[in-house]
């Protein structure tokens, strides 16, 4: 509830400050200038919104696979470590604008390119807090399950996998914000439609209402993403979220 307080505050704040100051529309639209566009421009906005909502999530569904594939190649291995771990530190520091462009000349524009970006910016975010999941697992319970004849996969199966989907939970919920980031930008640089493309069009055209509203529909997009994950999160790792009711002080 109080988010929701502070969140009308916010608009209510906006809409005054935009009808006081005089300030253009085309600069700043005010709350009641967005949601005009929202209710003139539906159907481009949902036609748009539709193609980046895919490539966010078949982007970060790609970079969950990698990145769990990932942590568990360089939690299993010092040497994959030793020579990954750099890679990925590394691939973090390509800038989307000069990759986005080859990008294109090798697959188009079509959603190739784009999937491939969101996956490349998601990966990181994902494969790090997994990878550390992985290695916080007590080292008692590894002495634990040799003591009882375990063989390594199944340590790994019983033990650490477990252990590590809090983190690869924690990365997927990152990876919603970068994902979403890395999908504008990804159309920006080049596409045919998308809320990157409809957003590098309405602006030279001072069509700034409908940027804003599609944005802000991403946004919406994000946000439910984000609670879905963390929702999940609760039903499927209650272990990972001890309820601390009925507990002593």
């Amino acid at each position: 509830m109080s988010a929701v307080l502070v969140l009308l505050a916010i608009v209510a704040g906006w809409e005054a400050y935009v009808r006081l100051s005089g300030i253009d529309n085309f600069i700043l639209p005010a709350p009641s200038a967005i949601a005009q566009a929202i209710d003139d421009d539906a159907a481009l906005l949902w036609s748009n919104f539709t193609v980046t909502a895919g490539e966010i999530a078949l982007g970060i569904g790609a970079a969950l696979a990698l990145g769990l594939a990932g942590a568990i190649a360089i939690h299993l291995s010092d040497t994959l470590r030793r020579a990954l771990y750099p890679l990925f530190v590394g691939s973090q520091t390509v800038p989307i604008p000069l990759i986005a462009p080859l990008l294109v000349v090798w697959f188009g524009f079509g959603l190739t390119p784009k999937i491939l970006i969101v996956a490349l910016v998601c990966f990181f975010p994902i494969v790090v807090p997994t990878a550390d999941a992985l290695r916080r697992v007590d080292p008692a319970l590894r002495k634990l399950m040799r003591t009882f004849g375990a063989s390594r996969w199944q340590t790994f199966r019983m033990v650490e996998a477990p252990a590590a989907l809090p983190g690869l939970f924690t990365g997927a919920k990152l990876s919603v914000a970068v994902g979403t980031i890395a999908a504008i930008l990804a159309e920006q640089a080049g596409s045919e439609e998308g809320i990157g493309h409809l957003v590098r069009q309405a602006l030279p055209q001072f069509e700034t209402a409908r940027a804003y509203a599609a944005v802000l529909m991403l946004s919406v997009f994000s946000i439910a993403l984000f609670s879905l994950l963390a929702l999940a999160e609760r039903r499927l790792l209650p272990w990972a979220h001890p309820s601390t009711k009925g507990t002593a002080p």
